[in-house]
């Protein structure tokens, strides 16, 4: 699974808050060219959603984001996502994605954050709040250190069209997790042409 994820530069991160949307929501994303997302457990609907997608087109890498307890990890892996992702590092859940033999991203932002998601083996890590955490600067400054261990990121949170390529120039940059792909209020208003346009201008800037 980390080797297809990081084969994608873009990663839609998706907040659903009605599971109806889900399937026209993926499918404009396909029509777009993106076959991964990472659907967040900030909405009651989030399980449901994940399933939806998963029954209904199987050919995506779908993923469960804000993965905050190892109750809403089990409901994600039960709904089909095959990846988890989260704003933090806990080492519960770190421990319970290993122990499924699911893959697991957990969010770092600082040094010592990065060292103990070393510590536990995960070669993808989630720099969260890129923008406010000091974005292409900070891991610039994080590359020096970290550059030769084997740890690559995906940095979320302030990314856009138009500073995208600024992260995904970066070599310690996998791959960019990105929220205006299709933003709530698109998907409250059923703007699937929108969504599938901005998945198709992501990808042709990334090349």
């Amino acid at each position: 699974m980390l080797e297809e994820l990081l084969k994608r530069p873009i990663i839609p991160v998706i907040v659903i808050e009605n599971a109806d949307d889900a399937e026209p929501l993926a499918e404009a994303l396909l029509e777009g060219g993106m076959d991964v997302a990472e659907v967040t457990f900030r909405t009651a609907a989030a399980a449901e959603a994940i399933g939806r997608i998963a029954k209904r087109f199987p050919e995506m890498l779908l993923g469960a984001g804000t993965v905050l307890t190892v109750e809403q990890a089990n409901r994600a892996m039960a709904a089909g996502a095959t990846f988890g992702v989260a704003p933090g590092l806990n080492p519960h859940i770190v421990e319970h994605y290993r122990e499924a033999d699911e893959l697991f991203i957990p969010g770092v932002m600082t040094p010592s954050d990065i060292e103990q998601g070393m510590a536990f083996d995960c070669k993808l890590l989630k720099f969260f709040p890129a923008g406010a955490a000091g974005g292409v600067k900070m891991l610039q400054a994080l590359a020096g250190p970290y550059a030769s261990s084997g740890v690559q990121f995906c940095p979320t949170g302030g990314i856009n069209l138009d500073n995208m390529m600024d992260y995904l120039s970066l070599p310690i940059v996998a791959t960019i997790g990105g929220s205006w792909i299709a933003t709530k209020q698109q998907i409250a208003d059923k703007d699937w042409t929108a969504i599938t346009r901005q998945a198709r201008e992501a990808l042709d800037r990334a090349g």
